[in-house]
């Protein structure tokens, strides 16, 4: 299988990493038992869709004092809670969402999501 260059190298790159990760899964067949979306409800979902929201990555954190803070200056180094390699953390809005790691296509940082959170766990951290 070959990928064809679609000018996007983002889409080149995970098409290209899709290829070499495939294996076949047997999935159970999907039924969607719930009732139709009301027009209501439909509307209601749809004023919600075009809020934005804050997505942040984050790499580490570090807690230190205003003194070390104030003597920061260029070529500083700040250490981190996290273990190089160690997965980063993906919030919305401050909520955790996802860990993934990082990439870099064409010299820009982008994350590729390993593990997103479920939303029962979501809610457990909420209380």
């Amino acid at each position: 299988m070959s990928t064809e260059d679609t000018g996007d190298d983002w889409a080149n790159a995970m098409a290209e990493q899709a290829l070499e990760e495939v294996e076949a899964v047997e999935f159970d067949e999907l039924t969607d038992t719930s009732a139709p979306l009301t027009s209501e409800e439909v509307a209601k979902l749809d004023s919600i869709m075009d809020i934005p929201v804050t997505i942040s990555m984050e790499v580490g954190r570090s807690f230190i004092n205003i003194r070390n803070l104030l003597q920061l200056n260029q070529g500083s180094v700040v250490e981190l809670d996290r273990v190089a390699g160690e997965p980063l953390d993906v919030m919305v809005n401050g909520t955790l969402i996802a860990h993934g790691e990082v990439v870099v296509v064409n010299d820009k940082f982008g994350i590729r999501l390993t593990d997103v959170i479920s939303q029962t766990e979501r809610i457990k951290k909420l209380k």
